[in-house]
């Protein structure tokens, strides 16, 4: 186990310097539906004792590239939705650490800074994550060419709640809330999902539901985003990732959506693990395999990414 986790630790190392990464603004121009944020409504960065960057009150959401060294690219891009409860960021455990590994097989990774819902800076605070995430496919499907991305190999990943924003975007996007004149496809070609919050209903998140959709949500919102509901046979293939004993986020919420997916015959993998608990990101401490690896070996399988 030691060794293991050093080996993470050297790799990671290695990664933080050999990746290039640019952020560039999510919307060029006013953000659709946003309100004018308050004088003292600013972004919060603030990396705790554990280690880890949580960042909120989000006003501009923006993409961080992490592009893999020239030569090593291999036309897939993926789009990294980091967890927070829809409340905060976990930036870097489900974010940029995930990016830089993504980058060192060869693939072109997006982090994803989307606005956290509040009323103080939206119209409509339920939907303006999923608006980001509908923005962020539309920008890199739009400019593949300039990142020598295949268009038909765009996906979108997620961590807890940063994985119901991924499987919303999943279900959810030919419902467009952006501006979208040239009429580009925002459906993604695959899905990682990584301990999601998927259903809004009994075995839900309770600080997702109440953050994303206030106190006292209608059975519609319920409904709307109980992805489950929402699959079928043009949702894209998914991988998935939970630890049975996880009670901050049930494991039947991957459960459900597998079930629906399978229903539908949408090719799906689900990777329950005995322990790990939740928020474990790219190191589950409980087992000695890395979820990493076998993400890899789903993509190669499913021709996502090149075999090596």
């Amino acid at each position: 186990m030691m060794r293991r986790g050093l080996a993470i630790f050297i790799l990671s190392m290695l990664m933080k310097v050999s990746v290039a990464q640019d952020v560039i603004p999510l919307y060029g121009a006013k953000i659709p539906g946003a309100k004018p944020a308050p004088a003292d409504y600013t972004e919060i960065k603030a990396t705790g004792a554990d280690g880890i960057l949580r960042i909120s009150r989000v006003t501009e959401p923006t993409l961080t590239v992490f592009a893999p060294e020239t030569g090593k690219a291999n036309g897939t891009a993926v789009i990294i939705c980091p967890g927070g409860g829809y409340g905060l960021l976990s930036f870097d455990k489900e974010g940029t650490q995930v990016a830089a590994r993504f980058a060192a097989m060869g693939v072109t990774a997006f982090v994803l800074k989307y606005r956290l819902p509040d009323d103080a800076i939206m119209e409509d605070k339920s939907m303006a994550p999923l608006q980001d995430a509908l923005q962020a496919i539309y920008l890199i499907r739009k400019n593949a060419a300039l990142w020598k991305i295949d268009a038909r190999r765009i996906g979108i990943m997620g961590f807890s709640a940063g994985g119901h924003l991924a499987a919303s975007l999943a279900v959810h996007y030919n419902d467009v809330k952006i501006q979208n004149a040239e009429g580009i496809n925002l459906r993604p070609d695959f899905a990682l999902l990584i301990y999601p919050v998927i259903s809004f209903g009994g075995v839900g998140h309770a600080a997702s539901i109440k953050n994303l959709l206030g106190d006292a949500p209608s059975q519609n919102q319920r409904n709307y985003f109980s992805l489950q509901n929402y699959a079928s046979e043009s949702t894209p293939p998914t991988f998935m990732v939970h630890a049975n004993n996880d009670t901050s986020v049930p494991v039947k919420n991957s459960i459900l959506f597998n079930e629906a997916l399978v229903s539908h015959k949408v090719p799906v993998e689900l990777h329950l693990y005995q322990g790990g608990g939740h928020g474990f990101g790219l190191e589950n401490k409980s087992t000695r395999e890395d979820w990493f690896d076998t993400l890899q070996n789903w993509l190669r399988a499913n021709n996502f990414v090149p075999a090596q």
